[in-house]
């Protein structure tokens, strides 16, 4: 293993900003993967720190194969963990809506320039990446439609499901979307949490990159396949949206099979503790998001559902 400096840019007040990659291997650029570009990704954080852990055990076994250059960056906006602050402190602007960046524009914009320069050459980039809603996910793939995406290559991770979506005007400026359009096979990687850690989904991700590492032929590795990845549409899956702002009382958990009109969740007067409103299950399906913060404002999805005929 080699501990390096990705991208680094000097600070006027505080200690410089660092962007620090492990490499493991040698040669072709095959594989690349970057944790939380946000300060509350912290789950993110957790999967990158334990893949680091597990690849470095690999290499001392021999088990990477010859040939191959293996970069984890485990953070990309430390700065913003340090004070748990989502977007960058002094502007609130979120670096993963910079890429590919401009290296004399703003400090977000640089980072991303830079950070980009180093990694845009890998045959394949995964992101461990986050939601824009508090909530927990069923763990799956995520792959943007620009035309480059390869679903049969995304089900070799062996995760319970393959989403693909539509790109949105916004999307064009993600690491995601980029890599794909500099020729890296890219895919977005999401466990259940974000500022939680949870051990059994992060395991599961783990799992699944040396699986599909190893079905590339760029390790060794022997450990349990996964799933037969269902593929979903994005815009297949139902919503469930509130009437009421108010107390969020969940009643179901994500990858609960629900039936259609079963009570998902209560909504609560704030004040009074009465139940403004309930939310049923419009469909039968299965539970892939489920809305985990103690509030929630009206008009807004605190579920999505797969429909068993997906």
């Amino acid at each position: 293993m080699k501990k390096k400096i990705v991208y680094e840019i000097k600070a006027l007040y505080r200690d410089d900003l660092r962007i620090t990659g492990y490499e493991f291997g040698k040669g072709k650029k095959s594989v690349c993967i970057v944790g939380c570009s946000r300060g509350n990704e912290v789950q993110q954080l957790y999967v990158c720190s334990q893949l680091v852990k597990r690849l470095k055990k690999l290499e001392e076994e021999g088990k990477l194969t010859a040939g191959h250059r293996i970069l984890v960056i485990p953070s990309i906006n430390p700065y913003s963990m340090n004070i748990k602050k989502r977007f960058w402190p002094t502007d609130n602007t979120d670096i993963n809506r910079m890429f590919p960046g401009y290296d004399l524009g703003e400090t977000t914009q640089r980072i991303a320039a830079g950070v980009f320069g180093a990694i845009k050459d890998y045959t394949y980039g995964m992101q461990f990446t986050s939601f824009y809603m508090p909530g927990r996910f069923t763990p799956h793939v995520r792959m943007m439609k620009v035309g480059y995406e390869d679903v049969e290559l995304a089900k070799q991770f062996g995760m319970p499901y393959v989403v693909l979506r539509n790109t949105r005007p916004y999307d064009t400026t993600t690491l995601n979307y980029n890599w794909q359009i500099w020729d890296t096979k890219a895919f977005s990687i999401y466990t259940a949490t974000t500022t939680q850690i949870d051990r059994e989904s992060a395991a599961q991700a783990i799992r699944a990159i040396l699986n599909f590492l190893a079905k590339q032929g760029i390790l060794t590795y022997h450990g349990h396949d996964g799933y037969r990845s269902m593929v979903v549409e994005d815009t297949d899956m139902v919503p469930v949206r509130t009437k009421t702002a108010g107390i969020f009382e969940g009643i179901v958990r994500v990858g609960e099979e629900v039936s259609k009109g079963q009570p998902l969740a209560n909504i609560l007067d704030p004040y009074e503790g009465e139940v403004k409103e309930q939310l049923t299950a419009p469909v039968d399906g299965i539970v892939f998001f489920a809305h985990d913060d103690p509030l929630t404002y009206a008009n807004t999805a605190v579920y999505k559902l797969i429909t068993r005929e997906a």
